[in-house]
């Protein structure tokens, strides 16, 4: 079966190369044409536009920033809607509020196609492993039909119910994230600001019960000062933003995950958005410089 891709950014290139690399027979699409060539070496075959990509496979993953994106990418409000995805099953892989993706799910199933949610966690480095989580709903013949098809991608899939119950599980797994990534940088700025040897607390942390393949992955960019991308902050942002509109449309409290959207928005402001989320430590480090009586206390240590 000729299988999709649309969609090669930070997580979409290595996911669609891990599928490439599998053996599927792949065809991809890109608005930026360049990231298209280590496809084309892998031997996937690159479409000149999406249509193109809907004429040659039943199955479309799409990989794209937001809801802008994807409709611009299927034609959606266009007669060209119904023709890209009548008899196809549409697998959104990116994370966009519930809200959009039920009713996406609602146009798409009235067009006579199917549609599955698919999120993802984890970030670029688990990309390029095939290290994925991947989180599924939707009409359980459709999650049943785009289910194997991730193997390449995902180490773990989960069936979450209808749509939008995927979306909404990426969030609660996000808002884990963001707090736990945060906090981390929080910590390793107190310890450096104290004086502390930075190698040792990254090796205790490294040691205790605390670890996880996250907080080594963002102990030692922190540790080098490492902020290339793996997951950018201006992403994170978006992905607070969305969090936390879903927890004001419920009525929920989220205490931590409103003091990380603003150090994230203050990370983004900075002009640090293009790097990776633990870049979130320039706005800590602003903060500190912004209380000097605060720095005076440390000095006088």
């Amino acid at each position: 079966m000729v299988v999709g891709f649309i969609g090669l950014g930070v997580m979409g290139q290595p996911m669609a190369l891990n599928l490439a690399r599998a053996g599927t027979d792949l065809v991809v699409w890109n608005r930026t044409a360049d990231r298209s060539g280590p496809l084309r070496a892998a031997g996937a075959t690159v479409a000149r536009t999406p249509a193109e990509v809907f004429l040659a496979a039943r199955v479309v993953f799409l990989m794209l920033a937001d809801g802008v994106a994807i409709d611009s990418t299927l034609g959606r409000g266009t007669p060209d809607f119904a023709a890209n995805v009548a008899g196809h099953t549409i697998v959104h892989m990116g994370t966009t509020s519930p809200e959009y993706s039920s009713g996406l799910d609602a146009d798409i199933r009235t067009a006579g196609g199917r549609y599955v949610e698919a999120p993802v966690s984890g970030s670029r480095q688990p990309a390029e492993a095939g290290r994925l989580v991947a989180m599924l709903a939707g009409e359980d013949a459709a999650v049943e039909e785009v289910r194997p098809l991730l193997g390449p991608m995902c180490h773990a899939t989960f069936v979450c119910g209808p749509v939008p119950n995927a979306l909404l599980m990426k969030l609660a797994v996000n808002l884990f994230l963001i707090t736990m990534v945060t906090g981390l940088t929080e910590a390793f700025h107190f310890a450096d600001r104290y004086g502390l040897d930075r190698e040792r607390f990254v090796d205790v942390l490294g040691a205790g019960p605390m670890a996880s393949d996250v907080s080594r992955i963002k102990a030692s960019k922190l540790l080098d000062r490492d902020f290339a991308v793996q997951a950018a902050a201006a992403d994170v942002l978006k992905n607070n933003r969305l969090i936390a509109e879903a927890a004001r449309r419920s009525g929920l409290a989220s205490p931590l995950l409103d003091v990380c959207h603003a150090l994230f928005d203050e990370t983004v402001t900075l002009g640090h958005g293009s790097a990776d989320m633990a870049a979130v430590l320039h706005a800590i480090e602003a903060r500190t410089k912004a209380r000097p009586e605060a720095g005076n206390q440390l000095d006088a240590r």
